[in-house]
């Protein structure tokens, strides 16, 4: 990468990490966490206790069940036998919580943080209105469901120590960079210059996107209490979804900064060369050397 893309990188990234402590964002913050909240306190109270039982007696009838329960005594985690069925069914809830908060921070704060940035950074710029919020929904969802294909295919390489710190981020980090790109550029870009930013632009914004897909692997470090994150689990979800909140967020300030302003200089250099250069002032007759007559 250039020069002029890593200070944008840089100049992006801190400008992100201090949005993030305006009052406002963390006002726009609270709407997807309650909304979010609201649905998970639905899900434990009406289908956890199902759920739970449905996995337990799901593993009773698989005969690698007491394998495994085998080698957790031999490891000496007999506790976990019992939590087995939650964790399981946590391992599942985990994804879609994941996804909800992605959604929900595309639809109720991704446009207000746009609008915000452009407001306050690029008041100037033209918006040209490339994409539609019909566009974009469909965009995320094609794109969520294609990253879910690969987060399903990719489980039997997670047994493998270090793919499992490697391909989840890898995927939530392209399905940022692909939900991200396109909704930040959808007021102020046009269809052409949308493609033609995401052609010139395609590694840097990767990169956000997969440095915020390990942003976003952080909060399943909350799980890592053990069988007291299963005791603790409706409120380890609900403590999950406000780290998933902030976080993509963030991503989405990121994206903004960087897209906008990479959006600003390309038209810049777009309209430069097309303007006509000023037309030089006529020379007189006397001043123009092949008209000049025979030197005395």
């Amino acid at each position: 990468m250039t020069q002029t893309v890593t200070r944008r990188l840089a100049d992006s990234f801190w400008r992100a990490a201090a949005y993030c402590l305006h009052p406002r964002v963390i006002g726009l913050s609270l709407l997807p966490l309650v909304i979010s909240c609201v649905l998970t306190f639905v899900f434990m109270f009406f289908c956890w206790e199902s759920a739970v039982a449905g996995v337990r007696a799901t593993l009773e009838t698989i005969q690698l069940v007491p394998f495994l329960q085998h080698q957790l005594e031999s490891f000496g985690l007999d506790g976990w036998r019992a939590v087995l069925a939650p964790v399981i069914v946590l391992a599942g809830v985990i994804p879609v919580v994941i996804l909800l908060s992605l959604v929900l921070v595309a639809l109720c704060m991704t446009p207000a943080i746009v609008r915000m940035v452009a407001e306050r950074r690029f008041p100037l710029l033209e918006k040209k209105r490339g994409g539609t919020l019909l566009q974009s929904v469909l965009a995320s969802l094609g794109a969520t469901l294609l990253a879910l294909l690969l987060l399903v295919l990719s489980m039997p390489l997670w047994l493998i120590p270090p793919l499992i710190m490697v391909l989840p981020p890898l995927i939530w980090g392209w399905l940022t960079y692909r939900v991200f790109s396109f909704d930040v550029l959808a007021e102020h870009a046009s269809k052409e210059e949308r493609r033609a930013l995401l052609r010139e632009h395609r590694l840097p914004l990767l990169l956000i996107g997969v440095i915020c897909g390990y942003l976003g692997a952080a909060p399943t470090l909350i799980w890592a209490f053990g069988a007291l994150a299963v005791i603790l689990a409706p409120f380890l979800v609900l403590l999950a979804i406000w780290l998933y909140t902030l976080v993509f967020a963030f991503s989405t300030a990121w994206f903004a900064h960087y897209a906008l302003a990479a959006l600003q200089a390309q038209r810049a250099a777009t309209v430069a060369p097309t303007q006509a250069p000023p037309p030089e002032p006529a020379l007189p007759l006397d001043d123009l050397p092949m008209l000049r007559g025979p030197q005395p």
